[in-house]
């Protein structure tokens, strides 16, 4: 009999690891730089996030709502 060969499992659709890290960032109180889609940097920590968007909360500046898809990426700033 020819061997069958098994399927490889799909990966996950979703893993949470981005909830995880949003939730390490807040906890901590992580300063943090997003870059956005514009190439624009804005500094802050990240006090709320949700399925589209979050909150950036600066010192000296207005709090931001970003919404995610505006964020080309987001980095723990040099402290």
């Amino acid at each position: 009999m020819p061997e069958t060969k098994a399927k490889s499992a799909r990966p996950p659709e979703q893993t949470f690891e981005e909830i995880k890290y949003l939730k390490q960032l807040i906890e901590k109180k992580t300063p943090v730089c997003v870059k956005l889609a514009d190439n624009e940097v804005v500094e802050g920590v990240v006090e709320y996030y949700d399925q589209r968007f979050i909150r950036i909360t600066r010192t000296g500046a207005p709090n931001l709502f970003i919404f995610k898809h505006d964020i080309k990426y987001l980095f723990e700033a040099i402290k």
